[in-house]
């Protein structure tokens, strides 16, 4: 199975769940460090989209401005256009197999789509 996660190396939770994905053979897995390399705009609606979730529920609010900005109230437009202009606002980890996306907070959350 093939899994990208976009990570920040910097988060406990996003290690937790690259340790979970690293941990299984049937794995083939793509490391996307999001705030080096952050998902187009597109990316981001498909990646929401299949997680059945609206963008604004995927803004990262602890240590940015996005309430303040009222990014967690925004439309969907408006949330993925302040993403892609700082890839900070994007809540992590977020990961992709061919059974869905997860925001994989809790970390556990990754066993849905394995």
């Amino acid at each position: 199975m093939k899994a990208t996660i976009w990570h920040n190396p910097g988060c406990s939770k996003s290690r937790a769940a690259l340790e979970t994905l690293q941990g299984r053979d049937d794995i083939e897995l793509t490391v996307v460090q999001y705030l080096k390399d952050p998902p187009s705009r597109e990316k981001l609606a498909q990646l929401y989209r299949d997680a059945g979730m609206a963008p604004r529920e995927g803004v990262r609010t602890q240590g940015t401005d996005a309430k303040e900005r009222g990014l967690t109230e925004a439309d969907d437009a408006s949330v993925l256009d302040a993403m892609v202009a700082d890839s900070r606002l994007i809540e992590r980890p977020l990961v992709e197999t061919e059974k869905g996306v997860r925001l994989c907070r809790p970390p556990e959350a990754i066993l849905e789509i394995l």
